[in-house]
């Protein structure tokens, strides 16, 4: 099996084979909050717009996501994992809309697969890889709008390429070292109180949750449930 680390939405552009979007702050440690809470699936889109026009049309129940890491206008959920926490969102379809990561699953179009992930579901993750036991594997860290690369997903992909490849990686090491980077100390900003500091917390448990999430493309749409391991 051979594995490949990508960054930011032009390597989510060249992504082949089975392939993995990572965004831990926050796209995808939310989605997995929100499927621990019983949400059915949900509609991963690249525009806000997207999202609003989907709830219009009957088509999702709720919007969640971010624009400059803040709540749309006229969505229901920010990108917060503490928020969805205790949303009641059981059974409910969800649109999800975010300026990295969802637009970072959109933008794998070369892929025969696509799982996204976080550190909540790397382990879980890696199970779903190898049990397609694939020959390719694409891992993609977004970053900052798909732009520039952060701390948090490029550790999250070299953890989950060790998870793949059968090695052993301590949780309390790759807390620390997300803990250290630039992108984890915003949740400590008071000007930015979008940024909650248990959203941090929930991003950085590794390994909280044992299903992985994969994307369908279904009738046009992009649609992510997750896959019991």
């Amino acid at each position: 099996m051979e594995i490949r680390i990508e960054s930011l939405v032009d390597g989510a552009r060249r992504a082949e084979g089975t392939v993995v979007i990572i965004d831990v702050y926050r796209a995808y440690t939310t989605a997995a909050v929100a499927f621990s809470r019983g949400a059915r699936q949900i509609i991963l889109v690249a525009e806000v717009e997207e999202a609003l026009e989907l709830r219009r049309r009957g088509m999702a129940d709720l919007c969640m996501g971010e624009v400059g890491g803040m709540k749309p206008e006229g969505f229901d959920f920010g990108n917060s994992p503490h928020e969805l926490s205790t949303a009641d969102v059981a059974g409910k379809t969800l649109a999800q809309s975010t300026r990295a990561g969802t637009v970072g699953a959109a933008a794998a179009t070369r892929a025969e697969r696509v799982y996204v992930s976080s550190l909540a579901v790397a382990s879980a993750t890696a199970r779903a890889v190898l049990r397609q036991n694939p020959g390719l594997v694409t891992i993609v860290a977004m970053g900052i709008e798909g732009k520039t690369r952060t701390d948090e997903d490029e550790l999250c992909a070299l953890y989950l390429r060790n998870r793949i490849q059968g090695r052993e990686t301590d949780h309390d090491a790759v807390r620390a070292m997300v803990l250290a980077g630039e992108q984890s100390m915003n949740f400590d900003d008071p000007e930015l109180p979008h940024m909650h500091p248990m959203d941090r917390e929930l991003a950085l448990r590794v390994d909280s949750f044992p299903f992985a999430i994969r994307a369908f493309r279904e009738d046009g749409l992009l649609v992510a449930r997750p896959e019991a391991v």
